[in-house]
């Protein structure tokens, strides 16, 4: 079990708009909404603490209300927040949940992915048994290398790298050949990837543990060497995904697959990704 887990990327504020009856273009839909605290590292740090680990989240932030709301928030989960804050607007994501819970996703991820790597103090990695990096923070400069640079403070003291593949729109806009290259130089130990990100890269992800998702079917722990464990989820009534890929990464770093399937029902059963 890790102690301190480390993430790098997304603090954002997430907007859950659960719709009522399906979108009428040009015309209303009636819907509910809430919004909170979100970002796939703020999403992790904030499962980890509530799974009995201790989290830190590194990122660059706005500083409009926003991103004072999601600071405020992340704070009373108990997570530490580092990193840079400048004056500008804080990053906010639209997460579309249909009436079956399954969510699409439209992202404006603000600030975030312009942290660079001189921002970065080697003090915020200290002590981190582990470091998470979003696949987001793979496919923007400067914060590719910024993650880099983290991965490597934290592989000195004999931590371990997990990656969350993300998105399989991003990959293939992107490029698989080039996102396969910047995995191979952050040498994972534990790549996460849903069947649509696996399938846009092309290839098994260089990792000794591949933790591939199924949704609604569980996951499958694939290791270096081919051995396949599978594992079915919990059966919960799933109000909304928002996150739960996210909980179940915290989860499994945290505490293996029971935990990860514990965290994933916990979070589909509500609507938002924080606990």
């Amino acid at each position: 079990m890790y102690v301190l887990l480390c993430t790098l990327g997304d603090v954002l504020l997430d907007v859950i708009v659960r719709l009522e009856q399906p979108l009428a273009r040009g015309d209303d839909a009636r819907a509910s909404a809430r919004a909170g605290a979100g970002g796939q590292a703020a999403n992790v740090a904030a499962w980890a603490v509530e799974l009995g680990a201790q989290g830190r989240i590194v990122g660059k932030r706005g500083d409009d209300e926003a991103a004072l709301l999601v600071e405020r928030e992340l704070l009373a989960h108990g997570v530490e927040l580092v990193g840079p804050t400048v004056a500008a607007a804080g990053g906010i994501v639209v997460s579309l949940v249909d009436p079956d819970g399954e969510r699409s996703m439209l992202s404006d991820r603000g600030v975030s992915p312009t942290l660079r790597a001189e921002e970065l103090d080697v003090a915020w990695f200290r002590g981190c048994d582990a470091l998470h990096l979003s696949g987001y923070a793979l496919l923007a400069r400067p914060i590719d290398e910024a993650g880099a640079k983290a991965a490597g403070a934290v592989r000195a003291q004999g931590g371990t790298i997990s990656v969350d593949l993300s998105a399989s729109s991003a990959i293939r806009d992107f490029g698989p050949e080039r996102f396969l290259a910047r995995l191979a130089h952050l040498e994972p130990d534990v790549v996460f990837a849903g069947e649509a990100e696996l399938e846009a890269l092309g290839d098994d992800p260089p990792a000794r543990t591949l933790v591939l998702k199924h949704g609604s079917g569980g996951f499958t722990v694939v290791d270096h060497e081919g051995g396949r464990q599978a594992h079915a989820a919990h059966d919960v009534d799933a109000l909304d995904t928002t996150g739960a890929g996210d909980a179940l990464a915290a989860g499994f770093l945290v505490g293996g697959p029971e935990l990860a399937l514990e965290a994933a029902a916990r979070c589909v059963s509500k609507v938002g990704a924080m606990p």
